[in-house]
C-alpha cells in the first residue's frame, strides 16, 4: 500500500455539509421532482462512499479493520443530528439518514460476518412483519441481512417496497436501492 493510498479518503463532513447547504437552500417539495432527486443524490452520494469503502477492501487497498472505521466514519458523519431551520426540510433530511441506516450496518455485517444465506424478498417480507408486530430490531436486522446479499451481487427487486405498508421497513428498503445502485454504479454524484 502507497503512501498515497493510506490516506484515502472515503467521504467527509465537509462533503456533507455542502450537501446540507444545498438542500437548506432549496424550497423542497417532496412531490417535485427536482427536490425528490436531490434528496435522492444525497442519499446516493452517502451510499456510494459505502460502495467505494466495500470496493476498496475487495481490491486490498484497505483491510477489514479499516474498512470499518471508514464506514463508522461515514455513519458518524450522515447520521449526527442536524439542525435545520425549516422543519419540513429537516424532516426530509431525517429520511434520508432513516433510509442509509441499514446501509451502514449491512457494509459493516458483510465486512465482519460476510454475506447472510437466505432470499432478499423472504428477509424484506420478515422485516414487514416484525415491524407490524412493533418489532423493530428484529426488522432491522431482517434489512440488514438483505444488504448483505445486496452487496454481494445479488439483485434488490425495488417493487417489494410497493407490496409494503410505509413505515421504516418501506424506507429502510429505500436505502439498500441505493447501495444497490452505488455498487452497480459508484459514480460521483456531483455535489453543484
Amino acid at each position: 500500500m502507497t503512501e498515497d493510498e493510506s490516506v484515502e479518503t472515503f467521504y467527509s463532513a465537509e462533503r456533507w455539509q455542502n450537501w446540507l447547504d444545498r438542500v437548506a437552500d432549496e424550497e423542497l417539495d417532496p412531490e417535485n421532482e427536482d427536490s425528490a432527486r436531490l434528496l435522492l443524490n444525497l442519499q446516493d452520494d452517502a451510499a456510494i462512499a459505502v460502495a467505494k469503502v466495500l470496493a476498496a477492501l475487495e481490491e486490498d487497498r484497505i483491510d477489514e479493520e479499516r474498512a470499518v472505521e471508514e464506514i463508522r466514519h461515514v455513519s458518524d458523519i450522515v447520521l449526527a443530528e442536524v439542525s435545520l431551520d425549516d422543519e419540513d426540510t429537516a424532516m426530509l433530511i431525517d429520511g434520508v439518514q432513516t433510509s442509509l441506516v441499514p446501509v451502514f450496518y449491512a457494509a459493516e455485517e458483510f465486512v465482519v460476518g460476510g454475506v447472510v444465506e437466505g432470499d432478499i424478498a423472504e428477509f424484506v417480507r420478515a422485516a414487514a412483519d416484525a415491524e407490524a408486530d412493533d418489532d423493530l430490531d428484529a426488522a432491522l436486522g431482517y434489512v440488514v441481512q438483505a444488504g448483505t446479499r445486496v452487496i454481494s451481487g445479488h439483485h434488490l427487486d425495488i417493487e417489494l417496497v410497493e407490496e409494503l405498508e410505509y413505515g421504516l421497513v418501506s424506507e429502510w428498503i429505500n436505502g439498500l436501492d441505493s447501495l444497490q445502485s452505488a455498487i452497480e454504479d459508484p459514480e460521483v454524484v456531483e455535489e453543484d
